[in-house]
C-alpha cells in the first residue's frame, strides 16, 4: 500500500503544471550535475587515472568516493563535490555554542539566516582550497597522472576544483528555491545513487549470471545481500518516521467576549532529532588518521598489508577495509582491527548524538515557549518541571537513536569479515531514505498548497 500511495503521489504531483515545472526543473540541475561529475580537471591524463584507479581500487580514495558520485576518482570540475560546504555548515553550527555573536545572529530570524549563510559560504571556498590541495597531494605522487608541472598545476587544480564546489553551493541553493526539496541533500542523494548501477552489477556478478556460470550458492548470496538491504531500508524508514508525543494543553483565555485557547495538540519528539549528523563527524573523525599518512606516507597505503608501526596500525584502525581488501582474506589480525574499529566508531557516534540533540533541541526554550502562550504538559507544572520532563524524554530518546544510528553505521562494516560484496554503508542507506522521505513530503505539501489555491480561487 506503501508504494502504490508513492506512485500514486507522484503521478498526481506531475498532472499538476506549477509542481511540474518545479520537478523539471530539479532534473535539469541534477543533469548539469552529473555532466559536470564526468568532465576533468585540465591538465589531467584520463588514461593514466584510469589505470591507477584500477590498480589502487582499494585505496582511501575510493572508500571517499560514494558521495561526490564518482567525481573524486575521475578528477573532476566537480571532484569535491559538496563535502567542504558540509563541513563548513557543521563548523559554524558547532561555534554557535562557543561564539555569542553567532548565537545571537541565529536568533535574528531570516536576516540572521542569510548572514550565517554568507560565513558558511566563506568558509566553505577556504575549506575547498585546503581540501582540493589534499587531493592533488595524494594524487601527486602518481607519476603521469598531471600533464603539467606542478607549479602550474597546483593553482589550476586549486582553482577548479574550489570553483565546482561553489558552483554546486550555488546549485543546491538553486534547487531549494525552485525546485522541490533541499538542493544540498538532494545532491548528495544523486550522488550515491548514481553507484547502484555497479552495486546491481556486482550483484548479478556474484550470482554468475554476468559470465555464465549461475550456481546455486552465488545466486543465494546475492539474494540474501538484496534481501538484507531492503530490510536495512524498511528499518530506517520506520525509525525515521517515528516520534514520541509530547500532550500539551493550552489553558483558556477570554479577551473581551471572544474565549481562546483551550485546545489540545502535541510536541512531536523524533526518535533520531540528530539525523545523519553524528555519523558523518564520526566518520569524519575516522577516517582523517588514514587521510594524513596517506598524505605523508603513500607508500605506506600501496604496501598495508606487508607493512608494521604504529602509522600502520593507526591507519588500520580508521580503515580496517584497507586491510580485508590487501589481505583478500579474514585473518585474525584484520578481525581484531574490525572490532577495534567498530567499538570507537560507536562511541563517537553516541557522544556526536548527544552533543548535536543538544545543539538543535533546547527544554528551556520549549518550556519558555510554552509558558508564554499559556500551555502545559498535562500532570506537569509549567517551568522548570516541564522542562527536566523533556530533557529526561529527549535523553531516553537520544540514547534509543545514538545505539541505531551506531548499528546502522557499523553492520555494514561486520558484513566485511564475511566477503560479501557490501557497495553501501549505513550512512549511504540513512541519506538516501532520509532525502526520499524529505522530497515526497515537500511533494505533497506542493499540492496542498495547490488544491488550497484551486479552493480559494
Amino acid at each position: 500500500m506503501r508504494w502504490f500511495s508513492v506512485i500514486k503521489t507522484l503521478v498526481n504531483a506531475w498532472k499538476l503544471p506549477e509542481v511540474r515545472k518545479k520537478i523539471i526543473y530539479t532534473l535539469l540541475l541534477i543533469l548539469i550535475f552529473r555532466i559536470g561529475c564526468m568532465i576533468p580537471v585540465p591538465g589531467v591524463d584520463s588514461l593514466q587515472l584510469a589505470e591507477y584507479v584500477e590498480s589502487n581500487s582499494n585505496s582511501l580514495v575510493s572508500t571517499l568516493n560514494i558521495i561526490s558520485g564518482g567525481a573524486l576518482t575521475r578528477l573532476s570540475i566537480f571532484t569535491l563535490s559538496i563535502g567542504p560546504y558540509i563541513t563548513a555548515s557543521i563548523v559554524v553550527q558547532l561555534l554557535t555554542l562557543a561564539i555569542p555573536a553567532l548565537e545571537q545572529m541565529k536568533r535574528e530570524g531570516e536576516e540572521g539566516k542569510k548572514k550565517m549563510n554568507r560565513i558558511m559560504k566563506y568558509l566553505t571556498v577556504v575549506l575547498a582550497i585546503f581540501e582540493g590541495f589534499g587531493v592533488f597531494v595524494t594524487y601527486g605522487g602518481s607519476q603521469g597522472i598531471f600533464l603539467l608541472p606542478n607549479y602550474v598545476m597546483i593553482p589550476i587544480f586549486l582553482l577548479t576544483v574550489t570553483a565546482g564546489t561553489a558552483f554546486l553551493t550555488w546549485l543546491g541553493d538553486q534547487i531549494t528555491e525552485k525546485g522541490i526539496g533541499n538542493g544540498i541533500s538532494m545532491l548528495i542523494f544523486v550522488g550515491i545513487v548514481s553507484a547502484l548501477p555497479a552495486a546491481i552489477t556486482l550483484l548479478l556478478d556474484v550470482a554468475g549470471v554476468l559470465v555464465g556460470a549461475i550456481s546455486l550458492t552465488g545466486v543465494l548470496t546475492a539474494l540474501g545481500i538484496a534481501l538484507g538491504a531492503l530490510l536495512l531500508v524498511a528499518a530506517v524508514v520506520f525509525v525515521q518516521e517515528a516520534e514520541r508525543r509530547i500532550p500539551v494543553q493550552y489553558a483558556k483565555r477570554v479577551v473581551g467576549r471572544k474565549m481562546y485557547g483551550g485546545q489540545s495538540t502535541h510536541i512531536p519528539m523524533k526518535l533520531v532529532m540528530a539525523g545523519v549528523i553524528p555519523i558523518i563527524l564520526a566518520m569524519a573523525l575516522m577516517t582523517f588518521p588514514a587521510l594524513i599518512v596517506s598524505f605523508l606516507k603513500p607508500e605506506l597505503m600501496n604496501n598495508i598489508a606487508d607493512g608494521s608501526g604504529f602509522l600502520r596500525g593507526l591507519v588500520l584502525i580508521s580503515q580496517p577495509s584497507l586491510l580485508i581488501s590487501a589481505q583478500a582474506a579474514i585473518t585474525l589480525e584484520s578481525i581484531i582491527y574490525v572490532l577495534i574499529h567498530s567499538i570507537i566508531y560507536m562511541l563517537l557516534i553516541v557522544g556526536f548524538t548527544f552533543f548535536y540533540t543538544l545543539i538543535t533541541f533546547n527544554p528551556i526554550e520549549v518550556s519558555n515557549n510554552l509558558k508564554r502562550n499559556g500551555g502545559f504538559v498535562p500532570g506537569i507544572r509549567p517551568g522548570k518541571p516541564t522542562s527536566d520532563y523533556l530533557k529526561g524524554i529527549a535523553n531516553k530518546l537520544t540514547w534509543f537513536g545514538s545505539v541505531y544510528l551506531g548499528i546502522v553505521a557499523i553492520i555494514p562494516i561486520a558484513f566485511q569479515l564475511t566477503g560479501l560484496p557490501i557497495s553501501f554503508g549505513g550512512t549511504a542507506v540513512l541519506i538516501i531514505v532520509g532525502v526520499a522521505l524529505e522530497f515526497m513530503k515537500q511533494l505533497e505539501s506542493q499540492m496542498l498548497i495547490r488544491n488550497y489555491k484551486g479552493f480559494l480561487e
